[in-house]
């Protein structure tokens, strides 16, 4: 009979650009906009770059999901290897993001650095190809998420399945 390993805790961190840099990118209003069409419009310029390989293109998506609550348990991880995908809420609602780099074999998530952190609601996130997270989990209501993503042909999402749980506060 297996033992069951145990639940660990997982930390809750507040969402930065330099945080969260090995990983992909932060869209927030940042730096000195460029001020455009006639002064009525403030442009905040390449806050986030899509990637794909050469035989997939770059879609738009709304995505809808049921906020969580109270201890939620993490128990999958999942990666898409051939392009970036990127969230940002659509009515200023706060979600976690749970990342985890690759192991040395690069095959599986590297537990032992598994990392969640907390938006402000007017937060998006693009992850690198390849970056190993949890499904999308919002926090707040508005649960409504535009999602730019690759489309294709070619296996683009692996999934795993954590041998130990992690437990997040929600905040």
């Amino acid at each position: 009979m297996d033992k069951e390993i145990p639940a660990q805790t997982l930390k809750v961190e507040i969402l930065t650009r330099e945080a969260f840099e090995p990983f992909g990118d932060v869209l927030e209003t940042r730096d000195t906009p460029l001020v455009i069409n006639q002064g009525r419009c403030q442009k905040y310029s390449d806050l986030t770059s899509v990637t794909t390989d050469d035989q997939g293109y770059t879609t738009i998506h709304i995505y809808k999901t049921a906020p969580i609550n109270h201890a939620y348990q993490l128990d999958l991880l999942e990666r898409h290897p051939l392009g970036s995908q990127t969230f940002m809420p659509l009515a200023g609602q706060r979600f976690l993001v749970v990342v985890a780099p690759g192991s040395s074999d690069d095959a599986t998530p590297d537990l032992s650095s598994i990392r969640c952190f907390l938006t402000n609601g007017k937060q998006g996130v693009t992850y690198h190809p390849g970056v190993w997270h949890h499904p999308l989990l919002s926090v707040d209501g508005g649960e409504e998420y535009l999602v730019i993503d690759r489309q294709g042909p070619g296996d683009n999402c692996d999934e795993v399945l954590m041998s130990a749980p992690y437990i997040v506060e929600v905040p």
